[in-house]
Parts: C-alpha cells; sequence; structure tokens
C-alpha cells in the first residue's frame, strides 16, 4: 500500500463556470481513515469520484504511491485502480445471495473455487455475517445490507476504499453500531479509507483524519481533535462542532486560547477598535453569578441536559448547557471558562 496524494485538484463541469473543485492538495497517509467533511454542494463528493475514476480532474493530478492515476491530459479507469466503492445505495444485486454478492468481484477477476469461496467466508466473518451466506438481500436489515457491501469491498483487498456518506439511509440506532462497523473494518483491513460525510459527528467518531470543504475549497486539514479545538477560519468554527462565534476587541498578543479573564477585559473593553472572532462551544459557557449578563431565549431538554440558546446584553447570541431546568425569557449571569480565538 502507499499514500494517495490529490495535488492541486481542480474540476469544472461547465466551460468558463464556477469550479466544483478549486485547487485541492492533501495526503492521505497508507493506511490512514480521512473524512471529507462539509454541506451540500460543497465538492466532496466530486473528490470522492475524480479518486475512483469516475471523473477526470480539470486539472492538477491523483498519486497513489508512485503511480500517477490522473491528471488533465491521462485517466486509469477505475477497474484497475484496486480501490473498492461503498454506495449510499448499498449497491446489491437483489437476485444473488449474500455470498454471491461479496464473491462478485472475485468471478469478474476469474478467481474461482474453493480458493474464491475461502475470500467470501472470510470477509463475511470480518462482518460478522457469515451465518447470512445464503440469504438474499431483501431478507436482510438496512445495516445488514451495508455490512455485505462491506464484505464485498474487503474481499478484493483494495488499497483504497472509498465511501460515499454510507450511512445516510439507516436510522440513529444502526447508525450508531455501523460506526463501529466501520472502525473494526479499517482496523481488519489496514486499507486506506476515504468517507464522504456532511455530519460531523460521523466525521469525528471514525476518521482518523478530517478535511474541510466549503464551496469546492479545502479549508482544514487535521486530526478530529484539532479540527474541533483548534479550527482555521470562521468557515471551519462555524460547520465543526455547535459553537457560537463572538465579535470582541482584540485581545493583545497573539495567545489564541482565552480563559475568561481574557475574554471579560474583552467584554468590559471600548466597543471601538479591532475586532476579533471568538469561537465558545456551549460546554464552555456556565450559569455563574460572577458572571456577565444574558436572557435565555430558548430551552430545549435533551434528555441528560437543557440546551440553551442566550442573547447577550449587545445582542450577540451564545449556546450553553445547563444540568438544571431554566425557564425561557430568564435573566441569568454566564461565565466563559475557555474560547478560542480564529
Amino acid at each position: 500500500m502507499a499514500k494517495l496524494i490529490l495535488n492541486r485538484l481542480s474540476k469544472t463541469f461547465d466551460l468558463g463556470g464556477r469550479p466544483a473543485v478549486h485547487d485541492v492538495s492533501l495526503t492521505v497517509r497508507d493506511g490512514g481513515f480521512l473524512a471529507l467533511l462539509g454541506p451540500s454542494g460543497c465538492g466532496k463528493t466530486t473528490v470522492l469520484r475524480m479518486i475512483a475514476g469516475f471523473e477526470q480532474p480539470s486539472d492538477g493530478s491523483i498519486v497513489l504511491g508512485e503511480r500517477v492515476l490522473a491528471d488533465a491530459g491521462e485517466m486509469v479507469p477505475p477497474e484497475h485502480r484496486n480501490m473498492a466503492m461503498v454506495f449510499q445505495s448499498y449497491a446489491l444485486w437483489p437476485h444473488m445471495t449474500v455470498a454471491e454478492n461479496v464473491g462478485y468481484p472475485l468471478k469478474v477477476r476469474g478467481i474461482s473455487g474453493e480458493k474464491r469461496q475461502t475470500k467470501v467466508r472470510e470477509a463475511l466473518a470480518s462482518v460478522r455475517l457469515e451465518n447470512y451466506a445464503d440469504r438474499r438481500p431483501a431478507d436482510l436489515s438496512g445495516g445488514q445490507r451495508q455490512r455485505v457491501a462491506l464484505a464485498r469491498c474487503l474481499v478484493t483487498e483494495p488499497d483504497v476504499v472509498l465511501l460515499d456518506e454510507p450511512l445516510a439511509n439507516l436510522d440513529r440506532h444502526l447508525r450508531q453500531e455501523m460506526e463501529e462497523t466501520f472502525r473494526e473494518f479499517h482496523a481488519r483491513s489496514g486499507a486506506t479509507m476515504i468517507y464522504v460525510t456532511h455530519d460531523q459527528a460521523e466525521a469525528m467518531a471514525l476518521a482518523t483524519d478530517v478535511a474541510v470543504m466549503s464551496e469546492g475549497r479545502l479549508l482544514q486539514v487535521a486530526t478530529p481533535e484539532e479540527i474541533y479545538a483548534r479550527p482555521e477560519g470562521r468557515l471551519v468554527g462555524g460547520l465543526v462542532g455547535q459553537g457560537a462565534i463572538l465579535s470582541l476587541p482584540s485581545p493583545t498578543g497573539d495567545k489564541r486560547s482565552l480563559d475568561w479573564q481574557a475574554l471579560r477585559a474583552g467584554f468590559d473593553a471600548p466597543v471601538e477598535g479591532q475586532k476579533a472572532d471568538i469561537l465558545v462551544r456551549p460546554q464552555d459557557v456556565e450559569i455563574s453569578p460572577d458572571g456577565i449578563k444574558a436572557t435565555v431565549r430558548s430551552v430545549l431538554f435533551e434528555g441528560e441536559r437543557y440546551a440553551l440558546r442566550l442573547t447577550l446584553a449587545d445582542g450577540q447570541a451564545l449556546r450553553a448547557f445547563s444540568r438544571q431546568p431554566v425557564d425561557a425569557g430568564a435573566e441569568v449571569a454566564i461565565v466563559i471558562r475557555s474560547a478560542w480565538r480564529l
């Protein structure tokens, strides 16, 4: 296996139109699990389709190890890339059994007999479906069908596995179950995996690295922890997490992680002068008599806590969590324990 490198990758569908993907460069490390995260229409699926070989780049190149898979002039066809793709719709043959679906890529490659049967059994065992080999897809649940699609990927021992929002059609319980299946699949196969999603919770739970995209551009690539705690720029800060972005007088110095003392000075400073964008996560906002005043605009009970939407005296909005019930319209005092200057 080898690193997958996207070098200044661009794609324009309409001559003279706005690029769907513009100047995307990143390296997917060998055996890594990269999540392409962003809203609908940001270009993440187009990137995935170019990696798979379904679309040719308008500019830039895709390199796997020492092999150029695609550039603006040439393109290796999908069947010669040793990649496998899991679609949102599962894409299983309804007239075939589970074993036949899983073994079909081997059949296409001319692998038959005991060797094919052994590989199919191993692939089904890896997703805990060895007892379902003789069933048809119609007899399976949504989560089981997705496991069949994963086993079909694993059976060919691909260098890269591409996943296009594979959990979008599943309910919440099955999504959580399948997240664990994906983690096991990644650990067992050792394959490089690229996972397209608009769900930040999925990206954070599954990936070793997250690439955030918006309007065809790559904004930031980092570990889930880094993306969440230290986003670069207002767009990433707004896309990842449930935080609010406040505009406050710019703190002195180059310090970016801010405590309550630094934030309180910002709230008390004159409104004139240079402003900074400050990201505040709801878990860092506490109701405290020593804080600044805020009005509770709405309250949503989430089971283990209450989610509050707050408005500060200057009209800016915040989110907070509370263990105790709070009435909408109530005046409270809040302290912000930690924040991040974007």
